[in-house]
């Protein structure tokens, strides 16, 4: 069969044996207006008073956003929410702050792209920067013990609006909610903690789950601590079409969304497989190695001990440069050898955490990578190997195994969250 992997922005086409099991996201189409359902959410929202009865003139309002690597359509939802804003109060009050997390700032010309020329006009963009302690505020230890420093133009805000989309999470259960607080907006003290080996190796850190997750344990507690004044996600369908929008009290609308999401997300599995065939949903998500580990943590969940996983994510900024993580993905010899560095390290350290579950993948299952931006050389130096013809690789592995050798292919990665049937 041949079968269209999310890759990049063109797609990749690949042949793979008929008797591969395809898990693909529940179709739904986006909604015929999508603009109009995005604005339906902010006046006819799950719990609470609709946004335009929360501001009143003289009141400053900080809004939080997905950056770069995220496919939200802040082109419609940013619009929508100033819309509801325009005449309420004034635009110099307004402050649209990007939540990188510790992820670089979006330049000016992503930013015109990720919202068009006209909000830029309109209000402040501001990235986030984690690592500038002057923008941050500090609001004490909460959660479970975490030291919490947000950025203080949200934090000190009259008004605090998140807008994100909602769907499955490969440590912290699902994005969207308040992620847009914490770590979207966090300090990097507060994200070490929130990723810190203990969290993200607990089994609870893991797809689909919120409640007793360590991760978004804390992450809850930070965003009740501080308050939200408003909330809006989206869930998106393969087309990065807007399915259905929710707004309101940020936990009740976050629930909402959720729940839509697992329904069209996470499908059941009766078996494990010798072969599983992943991507990671294509850009923006492919964009680089880091975000990849969500594509290959997809596949872990159903490929065999020992089995065979192959990605393909086009990875056209590399690593990337930026960031911890090359060094620490390169720092030892083997998958084993960084689960065993991160164990014994006394402190958390950037990126560390995609280290972990990338390595945990690893030591459990061969992992190939299908890439455009990274080199076979630089793919050995992240312990992986490399797949240039994917079908090839998959037909050489199931011809090894012999015939009842099992296969099964995520055509959009993360977008869809396989689950054996028993869990």
């Amino acid at each position: 069969m041949l079968i269209e992997l999310a890759y990049g922005t063109t797609g990749l086409t690949v042949e793979l044996p008929d008797r591969t099991t395809v898990v693909a996201p529940e179709h739904r189409p986006g909604a015929p207006d999508q603009l109009a359902e995005v604005r339906r959410a902010l006046r006819e929202p799950v719990a609470g008073p609709p946004l335009s009865a929360l501001v009143r003139r003289g009141q400053t309002v900080a809004i939080s956003m997905c950056d770069g690597t995220r496919p939200q359509p802040r082109h419609l939802m940013i619009p929508a929410v100033l819309d509801e804003l325009e005449g309420r109060v004034d635009p110099d009050d307004v402050v649209v702050l990007v939540a990188t997390g510790t992820h670089r700032g979006n330049t000016a010309a992503e930013l015109a792209a990720m919202l068009g020329p006209e909000v830029l006009e309109r209000v402040r963009v501001v990235n986030h920067d984690a690592r500038d302690d002057s923008s941050l505020a500090y609001l004490g230890r909460l959660g479970d013990n975490v030291p919490v420093h947000l950025n203080r133009h949200f934090a000190e805000a009259d008004v605090r609006i998140t807008t994100g989309f909602v769907e499955p999470h490969f440590f912290a259960g699902f994005s969207g909610g308040p992620k847009l607080v914490a770590p979207g907006l966090a300090g990097i003290e507060t994200t070490l903690v929130l990723h810190d080996a203990r969290r993200i190796g607990d089994a609870r850190a893991t797809w689909g789950v919120t409640e007793g997750n360590p991760v978004h344990d804390d992450v809850r507690a930070i965003a009740r601590h501080l308050g939200v004044d408003f909330a809006l996600d989206v869930v998106l369908n393969r087309e990065r079409e807007v399915v259905a929008a929710f707004g309101g009290e940020l936990f009740a609308m976050h629930a909402a969304a959720c729940a839509v999401s697992r329904r069209v997300a996470m499908q059941a599995v009766p078996q494990r497989f010798d072969v599983v065939v992943t991507t990671n949903s294509g850009f923006p998500l492919d964009q680089n190695l880091y975000q990849a580990v969500k594509g290959m943590s997809a596949a872990a969940e159903i490929v065999r001990p020992g089995g065979l996983v192959v990605e393909a994510a086009e990875c056209r900024d590399g690593f990337p440069d930026h960031g911890e993580y090359r060094r620490l993905l390169t720092s030892a010899p083997s998958p084993e050898a960084l689960l065993a560095a991160i164990a014994a390290r006394a402190e958390t350290v950037p990126d560390q955490w995609q280290v972990q579950v990338q390595a945990r993948v690893q030591a459990a299952a061969r992992v190939l990578v299908h890439t455009d931006g990274l080199s076979d050389a630089e793919l050995a130096e992240a312990h992986l190997g490399p797949a240039s013809d994917v079908g090839a690789v998959v037909a050489e592995e199931l011809a090894r195994l012999g015939e009842a050798a099992t296969c099964c292919v995520l055509p959009e990665g993360p977008q869809t969250i396989p689950y054996l049937a028993a869990r």
